[in-house]
């Protein structure tokens, strides 16, 4: 049973084999919370289930939609309605123009977004049904507006947040929380491979610290940390003359790349 400070009972979170996804699932079970995790790998899942009780592992991947379907099916058959979706699967493949890859640029919009609506679609007609649920999309601070090196992920992450905030007034209207999340750099394995500066680095743990304090909240947004959400923030107002003049600066300061086959 979740405890008596947690406002759900049954959470499913996908993306949730590594990283904030991984972290947040021990911390929810941890609570009392069934945690219902879902990735591609069926190992790191059975070998997160084992840290507790509460985790049930669902291997799944999010970009088949039949699949995604019937997972979220089985989850509330053999555990009840999920009160907490957190659709968090991502990749992410640093891309310049010179290094631009379409398969990479295919693949992170078809996981990114497309892996995030394949859940999203069925998670929202039985919240809507039930008339009560929340929903967490987890985007990115690189949604704010176009980066270097994030040609293929950014966009990915600006269509989430479009997404849920396209999204945000209908559901309210039917009793339905709606949270997008942005964080900047989170120390991960998926961050493990940058080979450039990461501002305001933050740990797992200080990541699903806010995510959790928020989702409890049912705030729309949560981002963190702060000094990166409002410097990306700012960014976001600059007009264009300026914003590309400090962009040219942070690419001229990066090693040059080598052009993709």
């Amino acid at each position: 049973m979740a405890s008596s400070h947690t406002p759900w009972r049954v959470v499913w979170i996908t993306g949730a084999s590594t990283g904030i996804g991984r972290t947040l699932a021990l911390r929810m079970a941890g609570d009392g919370i069934i945690v219902a995790v879902s990735a591609r790998s069926a190992d790191k899942l059975n070998e997160l289930a084992q840290q507790s009780p509460n985790i049930r592992a669902y291997p799944l991947d999010v970009t088949d939609e039949q699949a995604v379907a019937q997972t979220f099916a089985t989850i509330e058959q053999e555990h009840g309605p999920v009160e907490l979706a957190v659709l968090n699967a991502g990749v992410w493949h640093p891309m310049t123009a010179s290094q631009y890859d379409l398969a990479k640029a295919k693949d992170s919009m078809t996981v990114n977004y497309f892996g995030v609506i394949n859940a999203l679609a069925p998670v929202m007609r039985a919240m809507i049904a039930r008339g009560t649920g929340h929903i967490a999309l987890v985007a990115s601070v690189a949604g704010y507006r176009g980066l270097p090196k994030s040609a293929a992920y950014a966009p990915t992450k600006a269509a989430l947040i479009n997404l849920a905030e396209g999204l945000y007034a209908d559901l309210k209207l039917k009793g339905v929380k709606m949270t997008v999340v942005n964080p900047g750099f989170v120390a991960t394995p998926m961050t493990a491979t940058n080979t450039f500066p990461m501002p305001f680095l933050v740990t797992e743990e200080v990541a699903v610290d806010a995510m959790y304090a928020g989702l409890k909240r049912g705030s729309f947004e949560i981002a963190f940390p702060t000094r990166m959400m409002l410097m990306m923030k700012t960014l976001r107002i600059l007009p264009y003359s300026i914003y590309f003049w400090l962009n040219g600066k942070i690419a001229s300061r990066e090693p040059p790349d080598t052009p993709t086959a």
